[in-house]
């Protein structure tokens, strides 16, 4: 029987077939006009929800998974950068389809696609909602109506993000990799001293790699008396919107839907808490709030533009176009703006660790 255990490794999800996912702390973009890609600002730190017992909601608990801090109107975008194998990952907002503005599925889908196709797709920074374009994740609170979720059902019950991975069938898989050893052995043959391009040699560097998060403190005892005598209150839930435009593709698959696994290979809930709650749970400080944008800018430190001209862009679907930003629940957004200079947007080319207990949602 096939492992589908997600596993943490620092702060790195890897989901069984070899999809890895991190989330990067990123600048928040202004809500109007189309912008390059904001750059990577550091990890997000990401916990299991199972290591803090009764520290966490009973809700949380029961739905698994992990869990990241988030400030009230921070942008992120998660690199796919390391996944080893071919993999067709759902990215789900508030069990909203981040590609398709769909439902939440057990399938694959293509009409609409609802799905992205790694290691084609770097990293995802926002809803698929322009014709070349995302708009940006960013964090709002549950109850107001901002999150893609509250816009698209008319409800917020869910929150956070969910992954979900299926890997290419057994056929499909065993060509991949006999491919790939041929393309090694040519490597090797042609560069006698070079590395050869081991297997799943997916995943280049993300623009501006992300420096590893602060060293954690370890978690708090999540059994026993200490942990009976934690009060249990209502967490302050948290879910995604959108907010700026930024140019960004998110590919068509080009493989036929019949090369996918027809059952996922395995999934995630990843909760998003506010910074308080996150140091009540685990006992640690969230990262301090990132650096303002113009501050970044006037320092002449890089944007980025990125296209692969060999990929077809999914078209939007009214679902997700018609998705508001943040700004018109939350009020303006004061924070000053200062465009990149031209010299500063740089053109992009083309392991083991815990488990995750999965939960009931």
């Amino acid at each position: 029987m096939a492992d589908t255990t997600v596993r943490i490794d620092g702060n790195t999800l890897r989901l069984p077939g070899g999809a890895s996912v991190r989330f990067i702390r990123t600048l928040r973009l202004p809500e109007t006009g189309t912008h390059p890609l904001p750059p990577g600002l550091g990890e997000f730190p990401v916990r299991r929800v199972a290591d803090y017992g009764d520290r966490v909601p009973e809700a949380m608990r029961g739905r698994g998974g992990v869990m990241l801090p988030v400030y009230l109107r921070e942008a992120m975008w998660l690199s796919f950068a390391g996944t080893r194998e071919p993999a067709a990952l759902q990215v789900g907002v508030g069990k909203v389809c981040a590609v398709s503005g769909r439902p939440w599925s057990d399938r694959l889908s293509r009409d609409p696609q609802n799905y992205v196709v790694l290691p084609r797709q770097p990293w995802l920074d926002g809803i698929n909602s322009g014709t070349g374009t995302v708009r940006q994740f960013v964090a709002v609170p549950l109850g107001l109506g901002a999150t893609v979720e509250g816009q698209v059902t008319g409800e917020e019950v869910w929150g956070g993000v969910q992954l979900q991975s299926f890997g290419l069938n057994d056929r499909e898989l065993a060509r991949w990799r006999a491919q790939e050893r041929r393309r090694a052995e040519q490597t090797r043959s042609a560069f006698p001293g070079a590395p050869g391009g081991a297997l799943g040699g997916f995943g280049a560097a993300m623009p501006m790699a992300a420096p590893p998060a602060p060293g954690a403190v370890p978690p708090p005892a999540a059994s026993g008396a200490a942990a009976a005598a934690v009060p249990q209150r209502a967490p302050a839930a948290m879910g995604l919107g959108v907010g700026g435009s930024m140019r960004q593709e998110v590919y068509e698959d080009d493989r036929p839907l019949s090369d996918w696994s027809e059952h996922p290979a395995g999934r995630i809930f990843v909760h998003l808490v506010t910074p308080p709650e996150w140091r009540r749970i685990t006992g640690e400080a969230a990262p301090p709030s990132p650096v303002d944008r113009a501050a970044y800018t006037r320092a002449g430190l890089p944007w980025f533009d990125y296209y692969d001209d060999d990929a077809e862009d999914l078209a939007p679907t009214d679902t997700l176009r018609a998705v508001k930003p943040a700004g018109d629940w939350l009020g303006d957004d004061h924070e000053p703006w200062q465009p990149p200079a031209p010299g500063q947007v740089r053109p992009l080319g083309d392991a083991p660790g815990k488990p995750v207990e999965d939960g009931d949602w």
